[in-house]
């Protein structure tokens, strides 16, 4: 018989909206407020660059009354189901290790119990630690919907799909931020999917790292932009797809990559805002998009992580009473990875 659940627990809140400044309090065990929600015993959460701001920069995606608590992403195991018949439908049970993203609208994960919907959540590969875990989701989730739900590759040609295979093997994919932990990902992924070129953007001493993710070639951005690169037409034509994960004039210079009738994708700025004023190209797409919770998108990836296709990009792990520590470095842009909390452990 497992042990009953204590009463109170550890939680990281943020209090003002407008500060970085965290703290660390005691609260109740989070009750559920959706029929989806688990309740989760947490091992790891991972900061969001950003984060601790979107309230502000948003104000309207988010109830004022709301409990704050960072970390939309996390990895533990679950301690109590909503409902025996759902969950059974969904391939979970008590004790599963699992790992998840939720909506920035939902209670984070950085506290030792928490909360996520069924539909939300993964089984953790057997063959992934804690701390990796707990990096992964938010990542992995937005490079996957980039290339795949907003992108023109089809990841029907990971599973063994041999016409999806030969359609992915006619489209040119760049990427930027292609070391980073989004673009890594997205890189890999667009190999996986056997794209016809992966062009990633990174700098020269990621080269080789980029490279083995299975880029074609690697554009030095110390060196050359992405326009100037365009310009020579190194390896053949432009590019049918871009995912952009750097912003700025990086993105603008992607304007000069892609084709006409191409897709241009961005997660870090609307692509049309930085449109150069000369560019005369008409896309079937050009958008920022923000990435969702999906619980079947990330099983799959799960399954690739078992085979031992792909993983996550960790910078550094810290203790749970050291999250101002993660958020900090996060913050300030000091990380070459995910910094991860292990919660438990």
């Amino acid at each position: 018989m497992s042990s009953p659940l204590p009463t109170t627990m550890k939680v990281v809140h943020q209090p003002d909206p407008k500060s970085t400044t965290l703290v660390l309090e005691d609260s109740p065990l989070p009750r559920a407020s959706h029929p989806e929600d688990c309740i989760i015993k947490m091992y790891s959460a991972t900061p969001c660059l950003g984060e601790l701001h979107w309230e502000k920069w948003f104000s309207s995606l988010f109830a004022p009354d709301r409990e704050r608590v960072p970390c939309t992403e996390g990895a533990g195991v679950i301690v109590k189901l909503p409902d025996a018949a759902s969950a059974e439908s969904f391939g979970f049970k008590v004790g599963d290790e699992v790992f998840f993203r939720v909506n920035p609208s939902q209670t984070g994960n950085l506290r030792e119990y928490s909360s996520a919907r069924l539909s939300q959540m993964a089984h953790k590969p057997k063959n992934m630690s804690w701390v990796e875990a707990g990096a992964t989701p938010l990542s992995s989730l937005t490079a996957w919907q980039g290339l795949f739900q907003h992108g023109t590759l089809d990841s029907a040609a990971i599973l063994g799909d041999e016409e999806a295979a030969k359609k992915n093997g006619g489209i040119r994919v760049l990427v930027t931020g292609a070391s980073g932990v989004v673009g890594s990902f997205a890189v890999r992924f667009a190999a996986l999917a056997g794209a016809g070129h992966v062009a990633a953007v990174a700098s020269g001493s990621a080269a080789a790292y980029v490279k083995e993710l299975g880029a074609s070639e690697v554009i030095d951005y110390k060196q050359q932009s992405v326009a100037e690169w365009a310009a020579q037409h190194v390896s053949g034509p432009e590019v049918d797809l871009v995912l952009d994960c750097v912003g700025g004039t990086t993105l603008a210079s992607c304007w000069s990559a892609v084709k006409d009738g191409g897709v241009l994708l961005s997660v870090a700025s609307d692509p049309m805002e930085m449109r150069p004023g000369s560019c005369d190209k008409k896309l079937k797409e050009a958008k920022w998009f923000l990435v969702e919770p999906n619980g079947k998108h990330l099983q799959v990836i799960s399954n690739l992580i078992e085979d031992g296709k792909c993983k996550a990009k960790v910078d550094s792990t810290v203790s749970f009473v050291d999250y101002q520590k993660a958020f900090d470095k996060v913050e300030n842009k000091q990380a070459k990875g995910k910094v991860v909390i292990q919660v438990t452990g």
